[in-house]
């Protein structure tokens, strides 16, 4: 349901307490204390039947007795009473409610449905939002208002902390405020029946008290909802994650090896990469992360300089960094010269860059100097353990304006106790992000790189279509519905190979043999040395029963091979069908690698592509990771480069570099089967063999399964809907060409070269005030949007070199339940009068019936007759509205 109503909850002018009680250490007592405690400036009703006064406020004996509707109502009653006064408040017209009773979703009511559903359904005519229940409620402390039954005081910040853990929370709002930590919302999600991350997020994302979100989850409900709100956000503000529950429960059911490997929480952290978040192990390493990412520069890449004057923390903080996989900046010869001249001979010559235990103010000076001036660094550490020879202030001091003057980054670790005490307090003082340790800062240093990849991530639009290679999805289609009528879950071999060949992806040619002596003709005609396998349904890793034989070189040792498994399939598994055989050429690469990439179904977050290390060791070594689909060549790189045996592939001693761009369009052809084909489950290559002349899949299975979903409705992340692009060819002097498609991304500049093509009237239309410039963040937010809940089309055209520009835009932002479409609708002023309002607009309105809105809204200032106009075109129905403004208004379904 997203944001609707969500500022009853966390705005709210007037709250009656249900369950509200004088019973000392009663919840409904605690609740009652907290709000008048916590200072509220808004009205506070009790409401309880069996008292006329709680705390010292006048008490209503049931919600028709109350003098005003409240806002907001917090429930503290009994399970059995919930889903009665749900109903009582929504018709009331109370558009809120906090839910703090536990037990919901275990009491059947006598519909012989939980307590909980009988809530919702209960909430749902009426649209009134309920956080929880089975939570601890909710504090802001910029109004004052504490609407939980947690005992703490909380100091207003620009934090906001969203808990699935009532218990964590609990521990959290301790440790904030033992720590003076501020907070602009303190939120328990309890059962997040209603009220789930995704609107949170949503809430969040826009609000103006907030910097940054933290997160604890322990599981998500609905994937898409999830990302759609967590990418948004993420745009935006910091948003860091800390997730319970690590372990890959259920994983070794799975009926191939990437099923097994793909652990949901492998696959909860590429969410994470994906939606531009960043994800900490522990809570206190989710404030650690807050400190350093409000307090950095912006970052362009990994590259690091240690500065210190100590051997020893520089080289602890080097080791850190290289078993973090990350290694230390090379420092240019123009660095070595310039620093030569302001240090002592003794130096270290290389980084870390040791400047000595007896260095006075002005070596630090110097040698800072130099270092936040190469250009080949992209952050420093600035190490000091404390010396008799010079005071740790004086070095801050002097160094200070330095840093403050640098675009780098600079990270401060000051060893030591009360003689580093005010040198830490000053650089704390002055916005740098300071720690006690070598190792904390560079886990600092770390988290911000990792940052700005995953915001990196969260920018690349994969498309819907396959742009640079051809498909045949019907040949797959004819075959998964073959098998489905035939009533398998599997595909053989021989099928599974032929789904790989229909998408471009290069298989070793494979055939059956269901005799003996079919099998000694095609033996013949593979050649030799060759490969023979069983092909049976009953059996999904052959190799686990000696089903694979190689490198056989005649006939004869093929037959024989054949005998001694059929004998071993009957001795080990003898309810095993056998079916037949495969046979094939032995593909002899010495050099190549044995690699995997599959496909897996995630119980949460739908369909993710696997890669990692093949054969038959593969989920021994356990070298993979995993990325959600869609997948271009950008996202299949980073997939790739989160594995160890990327290093191999990229070549060393006197192995070349493999065939990589080969690698890469085969998983973003994966990513495309997965879009097209929604009955695979699960998929595996293993092995893919990759040498510098490219790849062949040697093995392949398939799993298959029914589906009444369209392959993009199975992700997390809808992908750039291509399908929807257009050209259209129009003459206006000479013949020209334009194309009306979704925005992206990388539309912000030519988006904003578009607003600054707009007369100042043109901008009043569009925006109803006179902006000379938007904000960077507004304009992010209307070029990286999420299609799953907002649409923006633009008519582009190309000039002689291919520069793209946008010459109008319209923009549909979609309600909730998908009933309207608000929209917004602009034509570069020069390009205006040439009919390009009309195709934005018909283009809108064919997307919006698809999706299944009901219809399309606007307002229009009355001066605007040319919209007007368009809209009276189109049959829009216009109704005044006060101040000159006319809503139009287009009827759809």
């Amino acid at each position: 349901m997203s944001i609707r109503n969500l500022d009853y909850l966390f705005r709210p002018k007037s709250i009656a307490v249900i369950g509200a009680t004088n019973r000392a250490h009663s919840v409904g007592a605690t609740v009652m204390l907290n709000l008048i405690s916590g200072g509220f400036a808004g009205r506070i009703m009790p409401v309880n039947p069996k008292y006329d006064s709680v705390s010292g406020l006048p008490t209503f004996h049931n919600l028709s007795a109350l003098p005003v509707v409240p806002d907001m109502a917090i429930i503290c009653t009994p399970p059995a009473t919930i889903p009665d006064l749900i109903s009582q408040l929504g018709s009331i017209g109370t558009k809120a409610a906090i839910v703090l009773t536990a037990g919901l979703g275990d009491t059947i009511t006598n519909e012989k449905i939980t307590v909980q559903q009988a809530m919702l359904d209960a909430a749902r005519p009426h649209l009134l939002r309920i956080l929880g229940p089975n939570c601890i409620g909710l504090i802001i402390p910029s109004l004052h208002l504490n609407a939980s039954f947690a005992s703490a005081s909380l100091i207003p910040g620009k934090i906001a902390f969203v808990s699935q853990s009532g218990a964590l929370a609990t521990a959290v709002l301790d440790w904030a405020s033992s720590n003076n930590i501020g907070f602009s919302k303190f939120i328990s999600l309890g059962n997040s029946a209603d009220v789930d991350f995704g609107d949170i997020l949503d809430y969040l994302g826009s609000d103006p008290d907030t910097r940054s979100i933290l997160l604890y989850i322990e599981s998500i409900k609905f994937a898409r909802k999830f990302m759609s709100a967590a990418r948004a956000a993420a745009r935006n503000k910091q948003v860091i994650v800390v997730k319970a529950g690590r372990s890959p429960a259920g994983a070794m059911a799975a009926a191939s090896h990437t099923g097994a490997m793909a652990g949901s929480d492998l696959v909860f952290d590429a969410a994470i990469k994906r939606a531009g978040m960043l994800r900490v192990d522990t809570t206190q390493e989710l404030f650690g992360a807050i400190e350093t990412l409000s307090r950095a520069k912006p970052i362009h890449g990994d590259r690091l300089v240690i500065l210190t004057n100590g051997g020893g923390p520089g080289v602890m903080a080097a080791d850190a960094l290289s078993l973090a996989g990350e290694h230390l900046t090379v420092m240019s010869n123009d660095t070595l010269r310039k620093l030569n001249a302001v240090l002592p001979s003794t130096w270290s010559k290389a980084n870390p860059i040791d400047i000595i235990g007896d260095a006075p103010v002005e070596r630090y000076k110097n040698a800072l100097s130099v270092v936040l001036g190469d250009g080949s660094s992209d952050a420093v550490l600035f190490i000091h353990a404390p010396t008799a020879i010079v005071g740790s202030e004086a070095i801050a001091r002097e160094c200070m304006p330095l840093i403050a003057a640098s675009d780098r980054n600079l990270f401060g670790c000051w060893l030591g106790g009360k003689g580093v005490s005010k040198a830490k307090e000053m650089f704390s003082a002055a916005g740098i992000p300071t720690y006690p340790t070598p190792e904390e800062a560079v886990k600092a240093f770390l988290q911000l790189i990792t940052y700005r990849r995953n915001q990196e991530l969260l920018l690349e639009v994969p498309e819907s279509q396959p742009v640079e290679f051809s498909v045949n999805s019907q040949i797959v289609r004819d075959i998964v519905g073959k098998a489905l009528k035939n009533q398998r879950s599997m595909l053989n071999e021989v099928e599974a190979k032929e789904v790989l060949a229909a998408y471009g992806i290069p298989v070793v040619e494979t055939l059956v043999a269901t005799t003996l002596e079919s099998l000694s003709e095609l033996a013949q005609q593979t050649g030799f040395p060759a490969v023979l396998k069983i092909l049976s349904p009953d059996i999904t890793h052959k190799s686990d029963v000696g089903g694979v034989a190689i490198n056989l070189n005649s006939v004869k040792e093929v037959l024989a091979a054949a005998k001694q498994m059929t004998a071993r399939l009957q001795r080990l598994t003898p309810p095993a069908r056998l079916t037949g055989f495969t046979v094939q050429a032995m593909i002899i690469k010495p050099m190549a690698h044995e690699l995997i990439l599959g496909v897996a179904n995630d119980g949460t977050f739908g369909p993710v592509i696997l890669f990692g290390r093949g054969g038959t060791l593969t989920q021994l070594i356990n070298d993979r990771a995993v990325s959600l689909p869609p997948l271009n060549e950008a996202l299949a790189k980073q997939l790739v480069a989160n594995t160890r045996i990327f290093k191999i592939l990229e070549g060393y001693r006197d192995h070349p570099k493999a065939d990589l761009p080969a690698l890469y369009s085969i998983l973003v052809k994966l990513s495309q089967l997965v879009i097209d084909i929604p009955e695979i489950l699960e998929l595996d290559i293993n092995p893919l063999l990759l040498d510098e002349h490219g790849a062949i899949a040697l093995d392949a299975r398939v799993s298959i399964a029914s589906s009444l979903l369209k392959g993009t409705e199975r992700l997390a992340i809808r992908p750039y809907p291509k399908e929807i692009e257009e050209v259209l060819t129009l003459t206006y002097g000479k013949e020209s060409t334009f194309l009306l498609r979704p925005i992206v991304p990388t539309d912000l500049k030519a988006y904003q070269l578009l607003l600054h093509s707009l007369s100042s009237k043109d901008v009043h239309n569009r925006f109803f005030c006179s902006v000379s410039e938007l904000p960077q963040s507004e304009i992010a937010r209307v070029t990286q949007i999420d299609y799953n809940r907002e649409m923006t089309l633009v008519l582009t055209s190309c000039d002689d070199v291919g520069a793209e520009s946008i010459l109008g835009e319209i923009r549909l932002v979609f309600d909730p339940d998908n009933q309207k479409a608000d929209m917004g609708i602009a034509i570069s002023t020069e390009w205006q009068s040439k009919g390009f309002g009309s195709k934005l607009l018909s283009k809108a309105i064919c997307y919006c019936r698809e999706r299944g809105a009901a219809r399309i809204v606007g307002t229009v200032l009355a001066e605007n007759a040319e919209m007007l106009n368009l809209a009276r075109k189109f049959g829009f129905q216009l109704s005044n509205r006060e101040n000159d403004v006319i809503s139009i208004s287009l009827t759809l379904q």
